[in-house]
Protein backbone atom coordinates (compact mmCIF):
# COMPACT_ATOMS: atom_id res chain seq x y z
CA UNK A 1 0.00 0.00 0.00
CA UNK A 2 1.15 3.36 -0.59
CA UNK A 3 0.75 6.30 1.90
CA UNK A 4 0.39 8.53 -0.95
CA UNK A 5 -2.70 7.18 -2.48
CA UNK A 6 -4.66 7.12 0.99
CA UNK A 7 -3.33 10.65 1.78
CA UNK A 8 -4.80 12.14 -1.64
CA UNK A 9 -7.89 10.61 -1.30
CA UNK A 10 -8.42 11.16 2.13
CA UNK A 11 -7.51 15.30 1.38
CA UNK A 12 -9.95 15.41 -1.82
CA UNK A 13 -13.32 13.90 0.12
CA UNK A 14 -12.10 16.42 3.22
CA UNK A 15 -13.04 19.54 0.80
CA UNK A 16 -15.65 17.70 -1.32
CA UNK A 17 -14.06 19.45 -4.14
CA UNK A 18 -10.33 20.61 -4.72
CA UNK A 19 -7.64 21.59 -7.05
CA UNK A 20 -3.79 19.98 -6.85
CA UNK A 21 -2.61 22.91 -4.93
CA UNK A 22 -4.93 22.63 -1.98
CA UNK A 23 -4.34 19.07 -1.84
CA UNK A 24 -0.28 19.84 -1.52
CA UNK A 25 -0.87 22.38 0.98
CA UNK A 26 -3.44 20.72 2.79
CA UNK A 27 -0.80 17.58 3.37
CA UNK A 28 2.21 20.14 3.70
CA UNK A 29 0.56 21.40 6.74
CA UNK A 30 0.47 18.24 8.16
CA UNK A 31 4.05 18.12 7.87
CA UNK A 32 3.11 14.73 5.71
CA UNK A 33 6.10 16.16 3.08
CA UNK A 34 8.26 15.36 6.13
CA UNK A 35 7.13 11.64 6.53
CA UNK A 36 5.57 10.16 3.76
CA UNK A 37 6.78 10.30 -0.50
CA UNK A 38 3.95 13.60 -0.53
CA UNK A 39 6.19 15.65 -3.03
CA UNK A 40 4.58 17.88 -4.90
CA UNK A 41 5.13 16.04 -7.90
CA UNK A 42 4.11 12.68 -6.53
CA UNK A 43 0.85 14.91 -5.52
CA UNK A 44 -0.28 15.55 -8.56
CA UNK A 45 0.68 12.55 -10.69
CA UNK A 46 -1.24 10.66 -7.59
CA UNK A 47 -4.41 12.83 -8.63
CA UNK A 48 -3.93 12.52 -12.75
CA UNK A 49 -3.60 8.97 -11.98
CA UNK A 50 -6.58 8.16 -10.33
CA UNK A 51 -9.00 10.36 -11.79
CA UNK A 52 -7.54 8.13 -15.03
CA UNK A 53 -8.69 4.95 -12.84
CA UNK A 54 -12.39 6.55 -11.93
CA UNK A 55 -11.55 7.24 -8.10
CA UNK A 56 -11.89 10.55 -8.57
CA UNK A 57 -13.69 12.65 -10.96
CA UNK A 58 -11.75 15.40 -12.68
CA UNK A 59 -13.17 19.04 -13.94
CA UNK A 60 -11.46 21.99 -15.69
CA UNK A 61 -12.31 25.06 -14.21
CA UNK A 62 -11.75 28.58 -16.03
CA UNK A 63 -8.53 29.68 -16.17
CA UNK A 64 -6.45 31.87 -13.55
CA UNK A 65 -7.09 35.98 -14.77
CA UNK A 66 -3.11 35.78 -14.85
CA UNK A 67 -3.55 33.91 -17.94
CA UNK A 68 -2.98 30.61 -16.70
CA UNK A 69 -3.98 27.56 -17.83
CA UNK A 70 -6.98 26.03 -17.01
CA UNK A 71 -7.17 24.54 -13.16
CA UNK A 72 -8.26 21.16 -12.80
CA UNK A 73 -10.19 20.23 -9.28
CA UNK A 74 -10.99 17.25 -8.31
CA UNK A 75 -13.76 15.26 -6.65
CA UNK A 76 -13.87 11.66 -4.90
CA UNK A 77 -15.95 9.11 -6.55
CA UNK A 78 -18.33 6.36 -5.06
CA UNK A 79 -15.69 4.03 -6.07
CA UNK A 80 -12.92 6.36 -4.55
CA UNK A 81 -14.93 6.70 -1.24
CA UNK A 82 -15.18 2.60 -1.30
CA UNK A 83 -11.33 2.61 -2.28
CA UNK A 84 -10.38 5.25 0.28
CA UNK A 85 -12.38 3.45 3.42
CA UNK A 86 -10.42 0.36 3.24
CA UNK A 87 -7.29 1.31 2.83
CA UNK A 88 -8.38 3.48 6.22
CA UNK A 89 -9.41 0.36 7.60
CA UNK A 90 -6.44 -1.53 6.69
CA UNK A 91 -3.91 1.16 7.70
CA UNK A 92 -5.70 0.97 11.19
CA UNK A 93 -5.56 -1.82 12.01
CA UNK A 94 -2.36 -4.09 9.60
CA UNK A 95 0.67 -4.19 12.32
CA UNK A 96 3.54 -4.19 9.85
CA UNK A 97 2.56 -1.27 7.45
CA UNK A 98 5.54 1.80 7.30
CA UNK A 99 5.04 4.75 9.58
CA UNK A 100 4.07 7.35 6.99
CA UNK A 101 0.72 4.86 6.31
CA UNK A 102 -0.39 4.44 9.81
CA UNK A 103 0.26 8.01 10.27
CA UNK A 104 -1.82 8.84 7.26
CA UNK A 105 -4.47 6.93 8.61
CA UNK A 106 -4.64 8.51 12.17
CA UNK A 107 -4.98 11.81 10.42
CA UNK A 108 -8.18 10.30 9.07
CA UNK A 109 -9.65 7.61 11.32
CA UNK A 110 -12.56 10.56 12.43
CA UNK A 111 -13.95 9.33 9.21
CA UNK A 112 -14.99 6.23 10.92
CA UNK A 113 -17.37 5.94 14.01
CA UNK A 114 -15.65 5.51 17.22
CA UNK A 115 -16.49 1.84 18.07
CA UNK A 116 -15.13 0.87 14.43
CA UNK A 117 -11.72 2.86 15.60
CA UNK A 118 -11.81 1.37 18.74
CA UNK A 119 -12.37 -2.23 17.12
CA UNK A 120 -9.50 -1.90 14.68
CA UNK A 121 -7.25 -0.49 17.04
CA UNK A 122 -7.99 -3.69 19.33
CA UNK A 123 -7.27 -5.81 16.07
CA UNK A 124 -3.79 -4.08 15.75
CA UNK A 125 -3.17 -5.02 19.35
CA UNK A 126 -3.78 -8.71 18.98
CA UNK A 127 -2.14 -8.83 15.41
CA UNK A 128 0.97 -7.30 17.18
CA UNK A 129 0.78 -9.67 19.79
CA UNK A 130 0.41 -12.41 17.84
CA UNK A 131 3.60 -11.80 15.70
CA UNK A 132 5.77 -10.79 18.78
CA UNK A 133 4.69 -14.40 19.88
CA UNK A 134 5.90 -16.19 16.60
CA UNK A 135 9.62 -14.60 16.92
CA UNK A 136 9.85 -15.36 20.64
CA UNK A 137 8.94 -18.85 20.22
CA UNK A 138 13.21 -18.87 19.00
CA UNK A 139 13.80 -15.92 20.34
CA UNK A 140 14.20 -14.83 24.10
CA UNK A 141 14.30 -11.43 24.70
CA UNK A 142 15.33 -11.62 28.04
CA UNK A 143 18.68 -13.36 27.05
CA UNK A 144 19.52 -10.67 25.43
CA UNK A 145 20.43 -10.26 21.43
CA UNK A 146 23.84 -11.22 22.44
CA UNK A 147 22.40 -14.97 22.02
CA UNK A 148 22.79 -14.87 18.31
CA UNK A 149 25.58 -12.72 17.70
CA UNK A 150 25.24 -9.31 16.39
CA UNK A 151 22.14 -10.71 14.07
CA UNK A 152 20.42 -10.76 17.64
CA UNK A 153 19.73 -6.99 17.46
CA UNK A 154 17.58 -7.74 14.44
CA UNK A 155 14.85 -8.92 16.39
CA UNK A 156 15.68 -6.91 19.35
CA UNK A 157 14.88 -4.48 17.33
CA UNK A 158 11.41 -5.76 16.04
CA UNK A 159 10.75 -7.21 19.66
CA UNK A 160 10.90 -3.80 21.12
CA UNK A 161 9.16 -2.09 18.22
CA UNK A 162 6.40 -4.31 18.96
CA UNK A 163 6.18 -3.51 22.89
CA UNK A 164 6.16 -0.14 22.06
CA UNK A 165 3.94 -0.49 19.40
CA UNK A 166 1.68 -1.97 21.08
CA UNK A 167 1.68 0.07 24.07
CA UNK A 168 1.26 3.36 22.20
CA UNK A 169 -1.83 1.57 20.20
CA UNK A 170 -3.15 0.72 23.99
CA UNK A 171 -2.74 4.05 25.09
CA UNK A 172 -4.64 5.59 22.06
CA UNK A 173 -7.67 3.13 22.31
CA UNK A 174 -7.82 4.44 26.04
CA UNK A 175 -8.09 8.03 24.93
CA UNK A 176 -10.84 7.51 22.09
CA UNK A 177 -12.70 5.14 24.50
CA UNK A 178 -12.55 8.31 27.06
CA UNK A 179 -14.27 10.37 24.39
CA UNK A 180 -11.37 12.26 22.80
CA UNK A 181 -11.70 13.68 19.53
CA UNK A 182 -14.89 14.00 17.37
CA UNK A 183 -15.76 11.06 15.28
CA UNK A 184 -17.99 10.36 12.52
CA UNK A 185 -21.84 10.58 13.17
CA UNK A 186 -20.86 13.17 16.58
CA UNK A 187 -21.07 16.53 14.91
CA UNK A 188 -18.73 18.38 13.28
CA UNK A 189 -14.93 17.11 13.54
CA UNK A 190 -11.88 19.28 14.00
CA UNK A 191 -10.90 20.75 10.95
CA UNK A 192 -7.52 19.84 10.18
CA UNK A 193 -6.97 21.74 7.08
CA UNK A 194 -6.32 25.51 5.43
CA UNK A 195 -9.15 27.49 4.69
CA UNK A 196 -8.69 28.80 1.47
CA UNK A 197 -6.24 31.51 1.20
CA UNK A 198 -4.68 30.88 4.86
CA UNK A 199 -1.06 30.91 4.54
CA UNK A 200 0.53 27.38 5.50
CA UNK A 201 3.27 28.52 7.96
CA UNK A 202 4.64 24.31 6.75
CA UNK A 203 5.21 25.21 2.91
CA UNK A 204 7.93 24.58 1.05
CA UNK A 205 9.36 26.48 -1.57
CA UNK A 206 9.43 23.07 -4.29
CA UNK A 207 7.18 23.60 -7.41
CA UNK A 208 6.07 21.38 -9.38
CA UNK A 209 5.70 22.03 -13.70
CA UNK A 210 1.61 21.86 -13.24
CA UNK A 211 2.32 24.94 -10.79
CA UNK A 212 3.99 26.86 -13.21
CA UNK A 213 3.13 29.38 -15.56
Amino acid sequence: MSAIRLLVLGAVRQHGRAHGYQVRNDLEYWGAHEWSNAKPGSIYHALKQMAKQGVLLAHEVAPSTAGGPPRTEYEITERGTDEYLTLLRESLTAYDQRPDILSAALGFMVDLPREEVVALLKERVRRIEEWRGSVTDYYTPEGGPGQLGHIGEIMNYWVFSADTGAEWTRSLIARVEGGAYTFAGEGEPFVGVLAEGQENPYATEERSPEEHG
